[in-house]
């Protein structure tokens, strides 16, 4: 990708909240990479944000090249954790966790691992690593066993 003129703000940089639109369109994007979005709207289930973070280590510029990967860290009950990382070159730029759960359109939220079992993948989550497990208990989005 390459920064363009509407992406920056008065101090002539990527805009904080551009960088989180950049992330909604790679998360569709991996959605649609992992051939879950026509399967996703056939049961009416979205995705929605529950929580993020972000850090901002360097800027970007009008016409910087830079690349977004996102890739699924695990999941509980709830939620899907994800880290989104803005490069350019070799350089990290940005570096993202975000929470996303998954709601029904007629009412009710999704539990994460029946969006994985329907994207095809493993129903038992990867372990998070501690730091991404530690944020989501600090942000009150983590699974909290009734017991």
């Amino acid at each position: 990708m390459r920064v363009r003129p509407g992406d920056l703000d008065l101090y002539l940089h990527v805009n904080n909240g551009v960088y989180l639109q950049m992330m909604d369109v790679a998360r569709t994007n991996l959605l649609a990479d992992l051939g879950g979005l026509g399967a996703l709207r056939e049961r009416g289930w979205y995705p929605v944000v529950a929580a993020s973070t972000v850090s901002y280590r360097r800027s970007l510029r009008l016409r910087d090249r830079f690349t977004i990967t996102s890739r699924v860290l695990g999941w509980d009950p709830r939620v899907a954790y994800l880290e989104q990382v803005f490069t350019r070159g070799t350089e990290l730029v940005v570096r993202a966790w975000v929470a996303g759960r998954f709601l029904a359109r007629g009412g009710g939220r999704v539990p994460a691992p029946d969006v994985v079992a329907l994207l095809g993948g493993d129903v038992q989550s990867p372990p998070l690593p501690d730091d991404v497990a530690a944020w989501a208990r600090a942000v009150g989005v983590a699974h909290r066993d009734p017991s």
